[in-house]
């Protein structure tokens, strides 16, 4: 990444978006399949984990407030215990919910997604179940957005509409809101419904059409750069909009405005899972515009965040502090390797829908080692990812004792995310990880050689997967290094007390 753009990305200030669009509550139940029904040729599925997390409109908005920005969102929901799960996940990511209207004629959308587990580890996505309305808003709903938008009290910097063809963004609405910014004069940044026309988005400081998107606008196959260029021009031409950008997902994106068509490519990735890319670009391509930057400046950044979504963990949302370190190493962050036990579901899909193989190990990790490096570098040669669990300071202490540990647990977990055997890392508060091993089923449970008992090997073993002891280095240990501390401290104290007498 050139230093013009490293320079923007540090520049980049904290801005108010309003996102305009159908929120959606996205839903997972996740569980094994290890038996055919016998009532149909289907799969049972054994539920035993279940998660929430904002959706379509929603995600835009969530990630949008995890890059910094402080975030409105107005939309429609039900006078449901989904809409009040939406609005409670919203809240809780630092998004305003004060312009989203309750209509209690309509259900909240909610995508209700059923994940199995074959043979007990690889996730796979059996059924997708959509509970939604897609009629138009009526007028009373309509004119209490429109209401909203009339006597909003914040001052924005952009509007963001996320539109999913599920009947929220009226034409009506969809004007309003472009004279809204226009009157303002800031930017307004459209990601098209699926089979909406273009044109009513006239107006609009960028419309955005993914590849499939473009195609349909123009009737013809979008399949490399040049088709996306000419699709690009077409529709701006058609719908007066200012830019038009398509994104390509590995392809990057094309940009056409007044200074011309422009192909801004992407860098490849380790792990492709689209889900979420396409908002990531949108809210940072709309916080970059808030910021001043230029289209294609806001594109290039937008381009690279997708593309680090895309690598993160699922739609997990990351921090502008991640994509600037990215942007000046060229590397995602060590941060980002760190994660919470509640995104190991999403980090599992990922990695097993790519058929990776998980290797797994855990430790207290206190006074990092070369027989710590030692034996993390053979666990990772084990298989395709390596995730490490540590136990917390309160774990560490009732392992180890109240002297213990020497380096607190978010320094352990920082000096192993520097490692770069290592590729995630986990705190977990419990006395043993057996309830990690139950959630992640890795493929190879890895312990180091000086360890008697293994935790779990009888669980991993049970559903086939592979235990293995690592080889230990000579006698090195926590234990015996902070006896030779120790040991010498006492021997300096000594020292000092003969020379004083």
């Amino acid at each position: 990444m050139s230093d013009s753009l490293r320079k923007e990305i540090d520049a980049l200030k904290a801005v108010n978006i309003l996102v305009l669009g159908d929120v959606m509550l996205d839903r997972y139940v996740i569980g094994n399949v290890e038996r055919i029904s016998p009532e149909a040729p289907v799969g049972v599925l054994q539920a035993d984990e279940y998660q929430v997390r904002p959706g379509g409109a929603a995600s835009v908005a969530a990630f949008a407030a995890a890059l910094g920005a402080n975030v409105s969102i107005a939309g429609v929901i039900g006078n449901d215990p989904d809409g009040v799960t939406l609005n409670n996940l919203c809240r809780d990511a630092g998004i305003s919910t004060t312009l989203v209207v309750t209509d209690p004629d309509r259900i909240t959308t909610r995508k209700e997604r059923f994940i199995g587990r074959a043979s007990g580890r690889h996730e796979h996505q059996m059924l997708r179940v959509d509970h939604e309305c897609t009629t138009p808003i009526n007028d009373a709903v309509e004119f209490r957005l429109l209401e909203c938008l009339r006597v909003v009290p914040v001052d924005f910097d952009a509007v963001l509409i996320a539109d999913y063809a599920k009947g929220v963004c009226s034409d009506s609405l969809l004007q309003a809101a472009i004279s809204f910014a226009t009157d303002r004069g800031i930017p307004l940044i459209v990601d098209p419904g699926k089979g909406r026309p273009l044109e009513i988005y006239r107006g609009a400081t960028v419309i955005k059409p993914n590849r499939r998107e473009a195609s349909e606008a123009i009737g013809k196959p979008v399949c490399h750069i040049d088709e996306a260029q000419t699709a690009a021009k077409e529709i701006r031409l058609r719908c007066g909009a200012e830019h038009v950008v398509v994104t390509l997902d590995h392809d990057g994106c094309v940009i056409d405005g007044t200074g011309g068509t422009h192909h801004l490519s992407t860098e490849q990735r380790d792990v492709y899972d689209i889900c979420g890319a396409g908002d990531m670009f949108l809210a940072m391509l709309g916080i970059g515009l808030a910021n001043g930057q230029s289209v294609q400046t806001a594109a290039k950044l937008a381009n690279h965040s997708a593309g680090l979504e895309v690598e993160h963990l699922g739609t997990s949302p990351i921090t502008l502090e991640e994509v600037r370190e990215s942007c000046r190493t060229g590397k995602p962050s060590s941060a980002s390797k760190q994660i919470r036990v509640e995104q190991l579901p999403d980090l599992l899909s990922t990695y097993r829908s790519a058929a990776r193989r998980i290797v797994f190990t855990n430790g207290c990790f206190d006074l990092l080692h070369i027989g710590h490096v030692s034996y993390l570098q053979e666990a990772a040669t084990l298989g395709d990812v390596l995730v490490v669990a540590i136990n917390s300071d309160d774990g560490v202490r009732g392992h180890k004792g109240l002297g213990r540990p020497i380096v607190d647990e978010h320094s352990r977990a920082a000096m192993l995310c520097s490692l770069e055997c290592v590729d995630h890392v986990v705190v977990f508060e419990e006395d043993t990880p057996r309830h990690l091993l139950e959630m992640i089923r890795p493929d190879v449970l890895v312990k180091g050689g000086t360890t008697e008992d293994i935790v779990g090997r009888r669980f991993v073993e049970g559903y086939g997967g592979r235990v293995v002891r690592t080889k230990t280095v000579g006698h090195v240990s926590t234990s015996s290094t902070i006896e030779r501390i120790s040991m010498s401290e006492a021997s300096q104290n000594q020292k000092k007390v003969g020379y004083g007498d």
